[in-house]
């Protein structure tokens, strides 16, 4: 007899095509499917085939109004569903299994209050939002309801226990899947000469790829700072959308290296991109764990990313990439000025995709399906 599948919510409010924890979703429905029936509480998505949709979407005037409306909303659809399990991906007390893709508020404004001045500072302090965020957060790994706790890296189940004193067999550290044949190098150098002849960069430069959106938290000032530094001819393409792009082509401006900077803005097909590039340049101040970094280790380019991000766990420094603080442009300086051209960067390209082969959307999913089962082990023992 064949088992009947888990009945699982998975609440997300909306889509981000760009946005880490969308992707994550996605590819986790597509692995779980047939083992998992997932219906997915929202606001809105993306079409997609493999879950049902439960649309909450109450009206609002401005982001607190949002988030406690949907909250409230998400609560109401609940209690009128039957559901094996509820797994949240939005801070809302309501659900058998948390997954902590957005990390840990409380660690994310200390990283922040890093970079800002006094009064910025007393900005973060006095705002609505991080007060209901913080408040959210604490309500939801308080909860008596909460049995499980998804974390995308060790530092985030650190940071758990730090800040909550979480016990450790509630947190369970799985890392998200990543097809390694879609992010092949062979597919990915496809557009290799196309690109960088579109964008004036000869062949023998070295050229570093910044992949994603929210400029300012995952590191573009630093990028361009290091870039500066560095001297020498190495080339950075700032792939992605931000409403203040114009600030940091600016800045790249006033550092000198505007002709050594390529903003592209979003582009729908990444794969391109990291196969043109030589490494993944991600300074992130704070990121749980990035699907960039796990995309650009597929593709066989390394990672030059920073201490609080998730991605760190995976880097030998020098085999197959480097870690340096978020805010240290002069090291992250030293390690472009020493690798000046493409060839140099090569030779970590095997290291770089050996990284990720074991954490296959297969690997992925049994892990989540092997966590289910327990849950639901222990609520039909109990």
């Amino acid at each position: 007899m064949s088992l009947q599948p888990i009945r699982l919510a998975i609440i997300r409010q909306k889509y981000n095509p760009s946005g880490g924890a969308e992707r994550f979703v996605s590819r986790a429905i597509a692995a779980l499917a047939g083992s998992v029936e997932v219906t997915l509480v929202t606001r809105k998505w993306e079409d997609h085939a493999g879950y049902q949709s439960l649309i909450v979407n109450p009206p609002y005037l401005g982001s607190v109004w949002r988030e406690w409306s949907f909250a409230r909303g998400v609560k109401a659809a609940l209690a009128k569903a039957d559901f094996d399990l509820v797994q949240s991906h939005e801070r809302i007390a309501c659900c058998d299994v948390y997954r902590a893709g957005d990390g840990v508020h409380r660690e994310w404004l200390a990283q922040r209050r890093r970079q800002l001045g006094p009064l910025k500072r007393l900005g973060l302090l006095i705002n609505p939002q991080h007060h209901y965020s913080l408040a959210a957060e604490r309500r939801l790994f308080t909860s008596p309801q909460l049995r499980a706790v998804i974390c995308n890296s060790r530092m985030v189940k650190e940071e758990l226990q730090h800040w909550f004193g979480m016990p450790e067999d509630k947190l369970h550290v799985i890392y998200s899947g990543i097809d390694a044949e879609a992010f092949h190098p062979e597919r990915a150098r496809a557009q290799r000469t196309v690109l960088r002849e579109q964008l004036g960069i000869p062949a023998d430069v070295a050229t570093l790829v910044y992949v994603g959106s929210g400029f300012e938290r995952k590191g573009v000032a630093t990028c361009l700072k290091a870039l500066a530094l560095a001297g020498g001819d190495t080339r950075l393409v700032i792939v992605g959308h931000d409403k203040r792009a114009k600030r940091y082509q600016a800045l790249a401006q006033q550092l000198g290296i505007a002709q050594r900077v390529h903003f592209t803005g979003a582009q729908k097909n990444v794969l391109d991109w990291y196969g043109m590039a030589d490494a993944l340049f991600l300074p992130t101040l704070y990121d749980p764990f990035p699907n960039v970094a796990l995309e650009a280790f597929a593709c066989g380019i390394p990672v030059l990313t920073s201490t609080k991000s998730g991605a760190a766990e995976f880097v030998e420094d020098g085999r197959n990439g480097y870690v340096r603080d978020a805010l240290d442009a002069q090291g992250f300086a030293d390690i472009i000025a020493w690798r000046p051209k493409a060839a140099d960067w090569a030779g970590m390209g095997e290291a770089a995709r050996a990284t990720i082969l074991p954490y296959s959307p297969v690997a992925m999913a049994e892990r989540l399906t092997g966590l289910y089962q327990a849950l639901l082990a222990d609520k039909r023992t109990s």
